[in-house]
C-alpha cells in the first residue's frame, strides 16, 4: 500500500501516519538491558574508585539499574548520559570524568554484544512486517554508535528504508535527546514532515524529544507496564503508551481486515 493512503485496519493506531520512525534500544530490540547492565558496571567501578573524602556516603551508594537508568542515561550519548548521573549525584561532571565513565561503559556494553547478539522482540518484529507490507516508510534512529550492529544482529535492519545512528549523529554534529535532531534527522530522510510521522520510543528523553519536534504521534514503550512509568512517558509527551508493540496490530497477520 502506498504511502499516504488509508491503510484501513492494518494499524489503525498509527493511520493517521504517512511514515514511522523508530528509537532501537528497548523499542526494537532487547538491547537496553544490556545497557544498563554495563552503565551499573561502569558508575559503580566509578564510584568505588573515588578517592576518600571526594563524596558522601550517598553519592557512593551503587547505581540503579531501573529508577537512574530511565531517569539519567536512556536514550542519551554515552557522554550525555555519564555527566547527567554524575551531576545528578553531586559529583564533578568535568570533561575527564565524563569521558573516562562514558569510556568503560562502551568498553563493556561491546564485550557483552560481541559475547551474545541481541534480540529483537517478536511483537516489534510482527509491527514493522505489517508496515512494510503496507508501503509505510519506515527509519531507526537511536543515539548508540551500535545500533546498525545491533539491528542488523537481530536480524530486522533490513526492514528500515533510513537509519540514523550515533556514527552518523556525529558527524552531522546533532544534539542529543531531548533535542529533537536526531528523529528529525531520520524523518527528513524519510522524505515525510514529522507532523505527519509517528514516533515510537521507550525513554523519557525520547519521547520529550517527539514531541518538541512536532511528531505527528509519539507512542511511548513501556516494557515495565507500570502506572509510574506509563505516567511519566506521558507527562513527557508520549499521546499512546502500549506495553508492546504488538498492541497496535489490529489484526493479526493473515487474517482478513
Amino acid at each position: 500500500m502506498s504511502p499516504g493512503t488509508d491503510r484501513g485496519p492494518v494499524v489503525p493506531a498509527l493511520r493517521s501516519a504517512r511514515a514511522v520512525v523508530f528509537d532501537t534500544d528497548g523499542v526494537l530490540t532487547d538491547s537496553a538491558r544490556v545497557h544498563a547492565a554495563a552503565w551499573k558496571e561502569a558508575f559503580d567501578a566509578y564510584l568505588g574508585g573515588l578517592p576518600p573524602g571526594a563524596a558522601d556516603a550517598p553519592a557512593r551508594r551503587p547505581f540503579d539499574a531501573a529508577e537512574e537508568y530511565r531517569r539519567y542515561v536512556d536514550g542519551r550519548s554515552r557522554r550525555d548520559g555519564a555527566a547527567a548521573f554524575l551531576a545528578a549525584r553531586g559529583l564533578s561532571a568535568d570533561p575527564a570524568a565524563v569521558e573516562a565513565v562514558a569510556a568503560d561503559k562502551e568498553r563493556r556494553f561491546t564485550e557483552r554484544l560481541r559475547a551474545r547478539p541481541v534480540a529483537a522482540y517478536p511483537g516489534s518484529v510482527r509491527l514493522l512486517r505489517a508496515l512494510r507490507a503496507a508501503g509505510v516508510p519506515m527509519a531507526a534512529a537511536s543515539a548508540s554508535r551500535h545500533a546498525r550492529e545491533v539491528l542488523e544482529g537481530a536480524g530486522v535492519l533490513g526492514l528500515f528504508d533510513a537509519l540514523v545512528d550515533g556514527v552518523e549523529a556525529a558527524r552531522l554534529g546533532l544534539p542529543g535527546k531531548p533535542d529533537p535532531a536526531l528523529f528529525l534527522e531520520a524523518a527528513r530522510r524519510l522524505g515525510v514532515p514529522a507532523g505527519r510521522c509517528a514516533l515510537v520510543e521507550d525513554a523519557l528523553a525520547g519521547v520529550e524529544a517527539g514531541r518538541r519536534g512536532g511528531f505527528g504521534l509519539v507512542v511511548g514503550v513501556d516494557r515495565a507496564a507500570g502506572e509510574g512509568t506509563a505516567g511519566a512517558l506521558r507527562r513527557h509527551g508520549a499521546g499512546l503508551v502500549v506495553p508492546d508493540l504488538a498492541e497496535l496490530l489490529a489484526v493479526r497477520e493473515g487474517q482478513p481486515s
